[in-house]
């Protein structure tokens, strides 16, 4: 098996659960439109890798990779006018990228169930209320049976606004398994495994991007960014 399939992150600690989340501070603004689709520096401090970071979460292959590419997409492309034309613009350019590619920048998202470590707008999305321990231990197994299935994948969901209670159910009827809050039936290993590069293997990989898409567009509404009516 390729050797990036094991460098997705490990699962984090479910240990505690999660208060309802208010942070003290809000999310970092995002730098004009016009900053960001101008920004040619490829620096990781720029308008354009500030801007797609909070969108879609900090990851090395977001620098190292979409933000050259997109800097060179937006250059032969019609002018962007809006960041929903912008992540629209990093989606297509994501979806030219090989499989390990692609599977690393979904990895740059916080498993589902994380309670530590993440960024404001995750932690909003993710622990709008409160989270029994229960479900978070079974979150951690269904990540597990997950991962297991679908080799170098993690799951990824736009959540828009449901509880991590009602992701579990989500997760499991995903994976064929019956609700629980076992933190570890069935085990792990019998779950199956999906062969890497396969058309079910990349249809769920495909699935994913589709919800971070839908998850960077839903952060632009949370940062008070409204669509452009004049767009198609």
């Amino acid at each position: 098996m390729r050797s990036w399939i094991h460098s997705v992150k490990p699962l984090g600690d479910f240990s505690q659960a999660a208060n309802p989340l208010q942070p003290a501070h809000p999310p970092s603004p995002l730098p004009p439109l016009l900053e960001a689709a101008s920004d040619t520096s490829e620096q990781e401090d720029g308008p354009l890798a500030r801007a797609l970071a909070l969108l879609f979460e900090p990851s090395p292959v977001l620098f190292s990779t979409l933000i050259p590419a997109l800097v060179s997409h937006i250059q032969n492309a019609p002018p962007i006018l809006s960041y929903y034309a912008l992540i629209d613009a990093s989606l297509s350019v994501i979806a030219s990228w090989p499989d390990d590619l692609r599977a690393q920048f979904i990895a740059g998202h916080p498993r589902i169930g994380e309670v530590k470590g993440l960024s404001q707008l995750s932690a909003q999305e993710q622990a709008a209320k409160a989270t029994p321990p229960e479900v978070l231990a079974r979150l951690a197994h269904l990540n597990a049976c997950y991962e297991h299935r679908y080799p170098g994948l993690v799951y990824i969901t736009f959540v828009n606004g449901r509880s991590r209670a009602e992701i579990k159910d989500e997760m499991e009827e995903a994976l064929g398994l019956e609700h629980s809050l076992s933190p570890e039936e069935p085990p792990v290993q019998s779950v199956g495994q999906v062969e890497v590069g396969s058309e079910e293997w990349r249809q769920e990989l495909a699935r994913a991007i589709a919800d971070v898409g839908k998850i960077a567009k839903s952060r632009l509404k949370t940062l008070g960014v409204e669509p452009n009516p004049a767009e198609p």
